[in-house]
């Protein structure tokens, strides 16, 4: 009769190594072994994501600097002094703008005050007081005026005892005036001497 019994192994063999049992946590090698394999990123790795803010915080100062000291103010300073030699050259440049400038040029002015006139058609009833003031930009203007202004009251009593009541009441009579002075006034100086003439001062009674 066979024997149902099962020869056990000698003692003398060896039994397999056995793996060692995982607690849950990974041993040293197996963490050395995924250090390597870059599945434990590096310490350095962590700092990777905030380089571009950094280089960004570094940089952005010295660029604004450049573009403020570089670009802003040498325009700046451009504009600054770019109008005052154009006016300068422009004025001393004759032609286009020449109106212009010899208007901005009118220092010299002559007053010719209080000229008291009778109104035209009111048998002396009525009258008009005008002062003007004559404005020139020639070196000799005041001059030329004094020299000649007794002349110029004439023509100008001349003028405005012309004027009716109607005429001095009408929309735009002091316009009228103003370039009939002009033209009697720079046709008894012999050319444009008068530029301006300013009405201060006009009343009827």
């Amino acid at each position: 009769m066979a024997s149902n019994t099962v020869d056990s192994p000698s003692r003398g063999a060896k039994e397999p190594a056995k793996a060692p049992e995982k607690n849950g946590k990974p041993t040293a090698a197996e963490e050395k072994e995924k250090e390597n394999a870059g599945t434990v990123p590096a310490s350095g790795g962590r700092f990777k994501p905030w380089l571009p803010l950094v280089v960004a915080a570094v940089a952005m100062p010295a660029l604004a600097f450049a573009t403020t000291h570089f670009v802003l103010l040498p325009k700046l300073q451009r504009g600054l002094a770019g109008p005052a030699p154009a006016a300068q050259e422009s004025a001393a440049e004759p032609g286009a703008g020449g109106k212009a400038k010899a208007s901005e040029k009118l220092k010299a002015t002559v007053t010719l005050s209080k000229m008291l006139v009778n109104v035209a058609g009111t048998m002396g009833t009525r009258y008009l007081m005008t002062s003007v003031t004559l404005a020139g930009s020639t070196s000799d203007f005041a001059a030329k005026i004094n020299d000649s202004k007794d002349q110029l009251m004439d023509l100008a009593t001349g003028v405005l005892s012309s004027k009716t009541i109607s005429d001095l009441e009408k929309p735009g009579a002091r316009n009228v005036i103003r370039a009939e002075l002009m033209t009697v006034f720079n046709n008894a100086l012999g050319g444009p001497v008068i530029q301006e003439i300013y009405i201060t001062e006009m009343a009827i009674q």
